[in-house]
C-alpha cells in the first residue's frame, strides 16, 4: 500500500467504518481512498466479518502495522454474522458525531467527505447524506439516487449503502437489522432513520463521488431474487409509515412501473421501424398484452406506430 499524504490538520468530527469479508486487495483500495480525502476522518475502523481467506487476513495485518498512514486504524475481528452486524459493531465503536459507512470493495473520490459532510453540517434535520455513484466492474455507468424524505423511500431505496450518518440519530433507532442477511438491510435502515422525526430527510450530492464495484455474483444483485420477500418484510416492519402514506406510495410505484413500460415500448417501436426482429419476450407480449396495467394500451401504440 502506498504512503498517504499527511493531512492530519484537516480532520473533522467523523470516523469511518469499513466492513470487510474475504476481500483481498480490494480493502486496500477502500482504505487508500479514505486516506486520500481532502478532509480526513479522525479514525478508520475496519470490521472484519469472519474472513477465512489467508491472503485477506494477511492484508488486514499489513494495514494494521503500516506506520505511514495519516489516520489511526482500528481493526475489529468478529465471527461471520453478516454485513448488518459488522456495520453495527463499527458504528458502536465510533466516538464521533458522524460516521462514514463504506463497504470494503468500494472506494471514494477524494472530495467525498468534504462535500457530503457539508450537507449535514448545513442542515441539522438531515439524518444521512451521500452522493451519486460511478459504477465499475461489469457495468460502467453513473447512478443517481435522489435522497429525500420518507415518502420516496417507502417505494424504493433512494440512497447508496455508502453514506455519512449522524450517530445521535442512529442511536434513536435500532441500527441495522442483523436478521436481514439476504439484502435490502440498508433500505430498511434508512427507513428507520427517517422515522425518528417528521422533518428527517436524506441529502444527496449530485456528483458521482462513490466508485461502486459491480459483479454478477454481488450481494446486491443476488438480493433481487428475493425482492418480493424482502419487500414484504420491510412493509410489515414499517407498517405505520406505509399506512400513513399509502396513496403516495402506490402512485410512486405506478410512476416507476409506467416509466419502465414506456421505455420498453420505445425500444420495441424503434426495432419495428428499423425492421429489427423483436425478442421472444417482446413477441409474447404483443400476442398476449397484459390488461389493467397499461399493457394493452402500450401494445396498441406499438402497432399503430408502424402504420
Amino acid at each position: 500500500m502506498k504512503k498517504c499524504n499527511s493531512k492530519s490538520d484537516l480532520n473533522i468530527d467523523i470516523e469511518a467504518v469499513i466492513t470487510s469479508y474475504n476481500q483481498g486487495t480490494m480493502i486496500l483500495e477502500a482504505v487508500q481512498s479514505i486516506c486520500n480525502q481532502t478532509l480526513l476522518p479522525q479514525r478508520i475502523i475496519i470490521v472484519d466479518d469472519g474472513s477465512t481467506d489467508k491472503d485477506s487476513l494477511a492484508i488486514l495485518e499489513d494495514i494494521q502495522n503500516n506506520p505511514c498512514l495519516p489516520i489511526p486504524i482500528t481493526i475489529h475481528f468478529q465471527e461471520n454474522r453478516g454485513v448488518s452486524a459488522a456495520r453495527n459493531a463499527g458504528i458502536h465503536k465510533a466516538q464521533s458525531s458522524m460516521v462514514l459507512v463504506l463497504d470494503g470493495d468500494d472506494k471514494l473520490e477524494a472530495g467525498y467527505i468534504e462535500h457530503v459532510s457539508k450537507l449535514l453540517y448545513d442542515d441539522p434535520t438531515m439524518v444521512i447524506a451521500s452522493s451519486w455513484m460511478q459504477t465499475f466492474g461489469v457495468l460502467d455507468a453513473i447512478v443517481c439516487p435522489t435522497g429525500g424524505d420518507i415518502v420516496p423511500f417507502l417505494s424504493h431505496n433512494c440512497c447508496p449503502a455508502t453514506h455519512i450518518l449522524r450517530k445521535e440519530i442512529y442511536e434513536q433507532c435500532d441500527g441495522y437489522d442483523e436478521s436481514m442477511r439476504s439484502g435490502f438491510e440498508d433500505w430498511d435502515f434508512f427507513l428507520s432513520m427517517l422515522e425518528t422525526s417528521p422533518e428527517a430527510h436524506i441529502g444527496m450530492v449530485r456528483k458521482p463521488l462513490i466508485h461502486y464495484r459491480t459483479a454478477p455474483a454481488s450481494a446486491n444483485i443476488r438480493s433481487m431474487d428475493k425482492r418480493l420477500e424482502l419487500m414484504r418484510y420491510i412493509i410489515e416492519k414499517h407498517h405505520h409509515s406505509y399506512s400513513n402514506n399509502i396513496t403516495k406510495v402506490l402512485l410512486d410505484m405506478e410512476a416507476i412501473s409506467s416509466s419502465r413500460l414506456f421505455g420498453w415500448e420505445n425500444e420495441m417501436i424503434h426495432s419495428i421501424k428499423n425492421n429489427q426482429e423483436l425478442s421472444e419476450s417482446s413477441n409474447a407480449f404483443m400476442k398476449t398484452p397484459t390488461y389493467g396495467d397499461g399493457g394493452m394500451a402500450s401494445a396498441v401504440r406499438i402497432v399503430s406506430s408502424g402504420k
